[in-house]
């Protein structure tokens, strides 16, 4: 079932301890328009998936992120929101991470939500993955199982 929240008011988010943004909603305008960031467009062909996730978040957050506490210069003084400071406080791995975690997921798992029961493609155990160990190590070897005794 997917959660409508129709007051679209900005919300608070805490990303580290000291630490939280004020966000937009996360809405399909937000993330058409970071797609579109010029930023994203000027990436290589080439550029990794990685590359790609961190111009991405950037973009996002740029267009969402509209206060912050928390965050200050090197010398502990409180600095005002900017594009520079937004890309520069996504360089650091904890908060990108957090970042994509509570915020970007957040759509990501509502995209997945409205495809609930996709259908697996062989049957109800397609899509699962081995858990249990081979009942006889040689056969985890690779080698085959003896024959059974004959009486």
């Amino acid at each position: 079932m997917i959660r409508l929240n129709l007051t679209a008011a900005p919300q608070w988010l805490d990303l580290a301890p000291g630490l939280r943004l004020h966000v937009a909603p996360l809405t399909t305008a937000l993330m058409v328009s970071a797609r579109a960031d010029l930023a994203i467009e000027v990436l290589p062909d080439t550029a990794t998936q990685e590359e790609l996730a961190l111009a991405m978040a950037k973009a996002v957050a740029r267009r969402a992120v509209l206060d912050w506490e928390g965050v200050g210069d090197d010398v502990g003084n409180i600095v005002p929101v900017t594009p520079e400071g937004i890309d520069a406080l996504l360089e650091i791995w904890p908060v990108f991470e957090a970042f994509q975690t509570k915020y970007v997921a957040r759509g990501l798992i509502l995209d997945a939500e409205k495809n609930v029961s996709a259908p697996l493609p062989t049957g109800p155990s397609a899509g699962a993955t081995g858990i249990a160990r081979p009942a006889h190590p040689a056969r985890a070897a690779g080698a085959s199982a003896p024959t059974a005794p004959q009486d």
